[in-house]
Parts: C-alpha cells; sequence; structure tokens
C-alpha cells in the first residue's frame, strides 16, 4: 500500500500546465486488474514515436527488464503505450525513471557536441574570413 502511494506522488508531479492554471496529466499508470507492480502500461500524452521507440531502446538496456514495447493509439491521437514488465522483485516504475534519465542525459551530450560543433565551424569560419582581407 505504502509503495502504491509512494508511486502516485512520483507521478502526480509530471502535469503539463494548460490553459488559465487548469493542469492536464502527461502521464498515467495503468495496471490491468490481477497484475503486480512489475507489469505496467504508463501512458504519456502528447508524444509519438519519437519518443516512444528512443525510450524502448533505452530501458530495454536494464537486464531486469524482461519486456517493453510501446504502441500508438491510433495516428489521429498523439499519445503512446509504453509497457514495461521486470523480472524479480524490480518495480516497472523504476527501469521507466532510469530509462528517462538515461535519455535525457544522451540528448544533453548530443546538443553540447553540436554547439561545440557550431562555435567551432563559426569561429573557424570568421578566423578563414580576416585571412582573407
Amino acid at each position: 500500500m505504502e509503495d502504491d502511494q509512494e508511486l502516485e506522488r512520483k507521478i502526480s508531479g509530471l502535469k503539463t500546465p494548460m490553459a488559465e492554471g487548469e493542469r492536464k496529466t502527461a502521464l498515467e499508470m495503468v495496471q490491468a486488474a490481477g497484475t503486480d507492480r512489475h507489469c505496467v502500461t504508463f501512458v504519456l500524452h502528447e508524444e509519438d514515436h519519437t519518443l516512444g521507440n528512443s525510450l524502448r531502446y533505452m530501458i530495454m538496456k536494464n537486464p531486469e527488464v524482461e519486456f517493453c514495447g510501446y504502441t500508438t493509439t491510433h495516428p489521429s491521437e498523439s499519445k503512446i503505450n509504453l509497457r514495461i514488465q521486470t523480472r524479480g522483485a524490480l518495480p516497472a516504475v523504476e527501469p521507466f525513471q532510469r530509462g528517462l534519465t538515461e535519455l535525457m542525459n544522451v540528448c544533453q551530450h548530443v546538443l553540447d557536441k553540436f554547439e561545440a560543433s557550431v562555435k567551432e565551424y563559426k569561429d573557424q569560419k570568421a578566423s578563414r574570413n580576416e585571412a582573407t582581407f
């Protein structure tokens, strides 16, 4: 029971601001009747294949994850269902959170490298322009 309350607390923090102070849930956790915390479907609103496939890849790198897959509900809806099933005592929410963190780290690394390359390119271009005058 306490673990369920902890999960609800973690998920309730994931809200997106809407018009006039209204808040919409960006993430829902769905558990089928008769299943435990090791097999959970996360519904991510306003997301598509871009996040779904990258997050699935990051989560599947965890050896404690037995299955991770996602589907889009319909081409006209922008939400995905991400299903995670773990082995052993690890609840499905932990690899989900770890996958999100690792994906953010990878994205930040790519952004840093890109910005450094753009700066290097601009510096080289500026030094070539100065050399021609």
